[in-house]
């Protein structure tokens, strides 16, 4: 069994499945990918991806607003608890601080970032946290904040070692997704290598970011399973050892999330 610990069901082009979500997810359970959160980036596509949530048992939510929206409705703590306060979702997120497609006085994303927190540890849910080309501030963030009062987990991982041991430190795990997969991801392996197994989830970000051998086709969750597998190699252990201690991860994360 393995889990799916990042998508978004409700982005993915259905064309290929016959306008069905049901065959995406079913494609997941042919793989023994046995659940998935689904995770929003927008307060406009919670609805979907709660409704989801809602129809499949496997498949639980988040709620949050990613740091690259920037033109979106910005939630305040109170409408954050407000729509998360429900067993569906999980987790709040995903949120953090994206430098890389926004420029200049970022200090809106920095507010946000810091409502999100807030909303998780009144809900006493964990964050999922993006983060790019914003590491210094990211961690000083958490720090300031008492992220370790809830925890969570570093999503889609591509930053460096040092960063992942003081996200642990924190009480996070790191989330590798199909970029670990690439050929030119060496310094991103290395990592994968040596973050503690008991401190690892696996992810498609489906759709996007789809691991070899799917490289540049459009993800899915069902591919998870190919980022378990590269792992396995890359670590010279068995693929059902790295299913079972990120499957157990996960809902020792999640603690919302059950298992049906």
């Amino acid at each position: 069994m393995i889990v799916d610990s990042h998508c978004h069901l409700d982005q993915i082009d259905l064309t290929p499945f016959n306008g069905d979500i049901s065959e995406v997810i079913n494609q997941a359970e042919e793989q023994g990918v046995a659940y998935m959160l689904c995770v929003c980036i927008t307060m406009d596509n919670f609805p979907e991806v709660f409704n989801i949530s809602s129809q499949y048992v496997n498949v639980f939510a988040s709620l949050g607003v990613h740091p690259a929206e920037e033109n979106t409705h910005d939630p305040s703590v109170e409408e954050l608890i407000k729509h998360a306060d429900h067993a569906n979702v999980v987790a709040i997120g995903e949120t953090g601080l994206d430098y890389f497609h926004c420029k200049g006085d970022v200090t809106w994303q920095q507010d946000r970032f810091r409502r999100h927190i807030t909303a998780a540890k009144v809900l006493r849910k964990p964050l999922i946290i993006h983060t790019r080309d914003a590491r210094e501030d990211t961690l000083k963030i958490m720090r300031e904040e008492n992220v370790q009062e809830v925890g969570g987990v570093m999503h889609c991982f591509t930053e460096t070692w040092e960063m992942a041991e003081q996200a642990i430190d924190m009480g996070f795990y790191i989330s590798f997704s199909g970029i670990v997969t690439f050929k030119n991801a060496k310094a991103l392996q290395d990592v994968a290598k040596r973050v503690p197994l008991e401190r690892m989830l696996i992810e498609t970000d489906s759709p996007y970011l789809a691991p070899v051998p799917y490289r540049g086709k459009p993800n899915q969750p069902a591919y998870v399973r190919h980022v378990a597998e590269y792992i396995a190699e890359l670590r010279g252990i068995t693929f059902k050892e790295v299913a079972a201690a990120t499957t157990k991860n996960f809902f020792d994360l999640f603690t919302h999330a059950t298992a049906s």
